[in-house]
């Protein structure tokens, strides 16, 4: 691809791009691209597509690095009920849910709105579930080398619910722990301290 003079510039040419694939794909299941209800659907499309999968262009490191602040508490710290909304990368189709994460600090905190933010970076990818819960975790241990992190995600997912078995009630649990969140007592504190959230 050609260089850019400007992210504006790149912006409109990925758009218009997207939107040339979806435009073929409304074709290809049969519809009438011309039809007036479907003359801006594959741009909506595309500009959707780009927003659910801006992640790939976020570091979350760098977010973490960036909102790092020297404290003394060693107390656990937890963000619960974090929203969050994905796409499955086997179908395509969203999985949405909340994330609970803790981290024991270890030297230093990091701004709370940091940890919702990487969630999003990770979230806004074609994922899986279980390695989403790994991403989030690995970058918390790795950037804020606290003692301990811990990651619980419940999340509906669309593949199950709209097609394939259509269970409308499941819902799926994954879960990591690092550091001092491995000793069953540090873990069971964080699992009450969340427990009136999980089903």
């Amino acid at each position: 691809m050609a260089p850019y003079r400007n992210l504006e510039e790149y912006n409109i040419e990925i758009t218009n791009e997207v939107k040339e694939h979806f435009s073929k794909i409304v074709e290809d299941i049969g519809e009438d691209v011309t039809r007036e209800g479907l003359l801006k659907t594959p741009e909506r499309a595309a500009k959707a597509m780009l927003f659910l999968t801006q992640g790939y262009k976020q570091n979350a490191e760098e977010i973490l690095k960036g909102a790092m602040f020297a404290e003394d508490y060693d107390d656990m710290v937890i963000i619960k009920d974090i929203e969050l909304y994905s796409l499955c990368e086997h179908h395509m189709l969203p999985f949405f849910g909340k994330a609970h994460v803790a981290y024991i600090p270890n030297g230093h905190i990091v701004g709370l709105s940091k940890i919702p933010r990487i969630v999003d970076v990770f979230a806004r990818r074609l994922q899986v579930q279980e390695r989403l819960t790994h991403d989030i975790l690995e970058c918390i241990n790795k950037t804020l080398k606290p003692k301990g992190v811990a990651v619980v995600i419940e999340a509906a997912h669309m593949c199950m619910m709209m097609r394939g078995v259509q269970k409308q009630n499941s819902v799926t649990t994954t879960s990591g722990f690092r550091g001092q969140f491995e000793k069953i007592e540090t873990r069971n504190e964080f699992l009450k301290l969340i427990s009136s959230d999980l089903s």
